[in-house]
């Protein structure tokens, strides 16, 4: 075999994610502004669903929306129509799974060929990992599909082939299953009366009632919870679940609602508030005075779920104001040396090592160049007696200081040859009929191949 050369390249990694998927798990306690005596201020009614003839009336005009309005989706199908209990419900997981932190435009195509290769729990259970990543690859979060495998391995082992039949057990048996998509599953595959809370859920009910404090929080994520389970349908409650999250995913949005085509908008207390807001509006116009208070209110000081003091509700933002949440965290940055080891091989090919990442973590066990976390303040020189280190214990063999060549900063890099692939163009208008993507394009996203990307920059 030839000698071994490497290349290496710095990288950013940052923490955090988001999207769709389960609400955090409830816990008890409040924190909550205290009223008299230390204990939180309970709920007005303002916030809550005390009247059962409204109740019904929201049940059935959202009902009834769904079965004119709703998409149609693959998973959705399966769930009517599979007449095998544990087939329904392995059917529903899986859409439940994919799309957490995904959209359903993108899960369709993928949730088709999963359900195409692996029709069934027995099917999943015997493939290898290798296999689930490759279908997966394109989705993210990986560790997703790994611990949709794992369960199944465990429901097929374990548990004789047989789903968990409610969301308790559902939960508390299979990998990966949290609160809400044991939520889904049970409402959807058994017809169990339970509700479900994730962002859509979250949205729709948080603005139905004017819920303004922080919605991550767990006094707030206990209070929907409670008001998810006491809204569902009873009779229909699978199609009550997701009416609530098709609502809030196609109408009750989070930037630009459609408020005149929301079905239960006679039920809204952030839409009632606005209305009441422009009306006043009119009257000051034409020089009335206003003969009912401006707004309805909560009325109850120390209200864990109103808007806090130091945010109040905005006009300009509409029924936008609701749901609030918490300043995000500045993400965590890390910075890793990702390490290009390649030889000769037998016949002259160019070979490059790969490794695979430790079973648990950030995109536990998928396979990549190796990669190790440099201290911060490092000079260039102690990196390379630190990647020479790491390497050869990769290797199995020795490595010369010598032969690692310094590439540059990944996001550097790209920039840089995407710099050099759109010419002296750049910034100029594409010409008409010009396709996304085609040469010369330099849209975020632009894949490299390896020895494009390690090529050694062009002299300045």
């Amino acid at each position: 075999m030839g000698p071994l050369r490497a290349a290496a390249a710095r990288g950013l990694r940052r923490g955090g994610g988001g999207g769709r998927g389960a609400a955090p798990a409830a816990r008890e306690g409040s924190k909550g502004s205290a009223a008299r005596g230390g204990r939180p201020a309970p709920p007005a009614a303002l916030h809550l669903f005390g009247d059962p003839a409204e109740v019904e009336a929201l049940r059935g005009s959202l009902l009834a929306w769904y079965d004119e309005c709703k998409r149609d989706l693959p998973w959705r199908v399966l769930a009517v129509t599979e007449p095998d209990v544990n087939r329904r419900a392995y059917a529903v997981w899986v859409s439940e799974i994919m799309l957490q932190q995904t959209q359903v435009a993108t899960v369709i195509d993928y949730y088709n060929r999963w359900m195409q290769k692996w029709p069934t729990l027995q099917a999943l259970a015997e493939a290898s990992l290798e296999e689930v990543n490759e279908l997966w690859a394109g989705l993210g979060y990986y560790s997703r599909g790994k611990r949709l495998q794992e369960a199944a391995r465990k429901v097929v082992s374990e548990l004789a082939g047989q789903m968990p039949r409610t969301a308790e057990d559902l939960q508390k048996l299979l990998p990966g299953v949290g609160r809400y998509t044991a939520g889904a599953i049970a409402s959807i595959s058994y017809g169990q009366a339970t509700g479900v809370v994730d962002g859509n859920v979250i949205r729709v009910l948080c603005r139905l009632r004017c819920i303004g404090a922080d919605s991550s929080s767990p006094p707030v994520i206990d209070r929907l919870w409670a008001m998810a389970n006491a809204l569902v349908d009873r009779s229909r409650p699978g199609d009550f679940n997701q009416a609530l999250m098709e609502l809030g995913a196609t109408v009750c949005t989070p930037k630009a609602p459609l408020c005149g085509e929301c079905p239960v908008k006679q039920h809204c207390r952030a839409r009632l508030r606005v209305e009441k807001e422009l009306a006043l509006a009119s009257r000051k116009l034409l020089g009335k005075l206003p003969v009912v208070p401006d707004v309805e209110d909560c009325g109850v000081g120390g209200c864990p779920l109103c808007p806090p003091a130091a945010e109040p509700w905005d006009s300009s933002l509409g029924v936008t104001n609701f749901p609030r949440k918490a300043a995000k965290k500045q993400p965590r940055v890390e910075q890793t040396a990702t390490c290009v080891l390649e030889r000769r091989g037998r016949r002259g090919a160019l070979e490059y090592l790969i490794v695979q990442r430790p079973s648990s973590g950030l995109l536990a066990g998928l396979w990549e160049f190796p990669s190790v976390p440099l201290a911060p303040g490092l000079q260039q020189e102690q990196q390379r007696e630190v990647l020479v280190d790491h390497l050869q214990a990769w290797a199995g063999q020795p490595v010369a200081a010598g032969s690692l060549r310094f590439i540059g900063e990944v996001l550097r890099a790209c920039e840089r040859q995407r710099g050099e692939e759109s010419g002296p163009a750049t910034g100029s208008k594409r010409k008409r009929g010009a396709k996304p993507g085609a040469a010369g394009s330099t849209r975020p996203g632009t894949q490299l191949s390896l020895r494009t990307f390690l090529r050694a920059p062009n002299p300045p």
